[in-house]
């Protein structure tokens, strides 16, 4: 084989074509170019200042509470309840006969008598002057005697035939229809109970139970009716009830059905025994004679001009029942 010998423009050319080769390898060896995101790269404006880094907050400092107030004083009532006692009770009762002479309305005057025995545990009030709507002329004194010997106290009413006057006033005026006769008896009971809570609240007198007085007054008959007497005791016995007070009933076997017949409420009794004796009025607690249907609570009898009461059998260990304590 010949040798050629090579000139300056060979080897340019030879140079040329080597380079070329190369630069063709390295593209095959590159790797295939990444997917293009169509999204468009968001372009930062020039004026545009990066924020400065902000220094850390200060942790919150927990307001301390302030101290708490000292708890409001509060004064507990020395509230009294009636003892509760093994055996028998002795006490009393009063109204408008016991005030000094010469007081309440011109047909029942006060006779001054004496007030109970200093061994009385309790003292039953009288609220009214005799008959309904007139009031016990000397009742604030009375309680006021209750309270200042701290003795145990109730209140008892006495239970009239109303008049025309009061008839025409309050027939309408009660939870009855006052269109019929005996409606608007019932009615004037209701309001003759009414009246009775309105006199024992503005002489401070405090009863848990209010004693309904059946009987005769005399100058303030009843009627010959007993259906219509029954009426007005049926309208004032839901007079009390609809106040919030529970009722018993003072009287004896005679009087009753003298008064309002066969009438029946079936509350606790309250049986007078007349001038006899404790034995007497203790005795009046047994079911022989009951009256209207209840159980006998309190027996009374009179001596030496005073009226004296004592509690029948299984009552006194209930005291809180039926009397307040002073």
């Amino acid at each position: 084989m010949l040798r050629t010998r090579r000139g300056p423009a060979s080897v340019l050319l030879a140079l040329v074509l080597v380079l070329t080769a190369a630069g063709c390898r390295d593209s095959a060896l590159q790797p295939e170019s990444a997917p293009v995101d169509a999204t468009p790269t968001p372009t930062v404006s020039a004026d545009v200042r990066t924020p400065e880094p902000q220094a850390r907050p200060k942790p919150k400092t927990r307001s301390r509470k302030p101290a708490a107030s000292p708890s409001p004083s509060i004064t507990v009532p020395d509230i009294k309840v009636p003892k509760s006692f093994d055996g028998p009770v002795t006490g009393g009762d009063v109204s408008w006969p016991q005030c000094p002479k010469g007081m309440g309305i011109p047909q029942k005057r006060s006779l001054g008598l004496p007030m109970p025995v200093p061994s009385a545990k309790f003292v039953i009030l009288g609220l009214t002057n005799g008959p309904g709507f007139t009031p016990n002329p000397c009742l604030p004194a009375q309680v006021q005697w209750v309270k200042d010997r701290g003795l145990m106290a109730a209140a008892y009413a006495v239970n009239s035939y109303p008049d025309a006057q009061a008839l025409a006033e309050h027939g309408d005026d009660g939870p009855f229809d006052g269109t019929s006769r005996l409606g608007a008896l019932s009615n004037v009971g209701y309001q003759q109970a009414r009246y009775n809570i309105a006199t024992m609240h503005s002489a401070g007198l405090s009863s848990p139970i209010v004693w309904m007085d059946v009987e005769p007054v005399p100058v303030f008959e009843w009627s010959s009716d007993r259906q219509a007497n029954a009426a007005v005791i049926v309208g004032a016995a839901r007079g009390y009830t609809d106040a919030g007070y529970p009722i018993g009933t003072y009287s004896t076997p005679a009087l009753w059905e003298g008064v309002v017949g066969d009438l029946r409420l079936n509350v606790p009794e309250w049986r007078a025994a007349g001038q006899t004796s404790m034995a007497e009025a203790l005795r009046r607690c047994e079911d022989d004679w009951v009256f209207a249907g209840g159980r006998g609570v309190l027996g009374q009898w009179v001596e030496d001009g005073r009226d004296r009461n004592v509690t029948c059998p299984g009552t006194s260990s209930q005291m809180y029942r039926w009397f307040h304590q002073y």
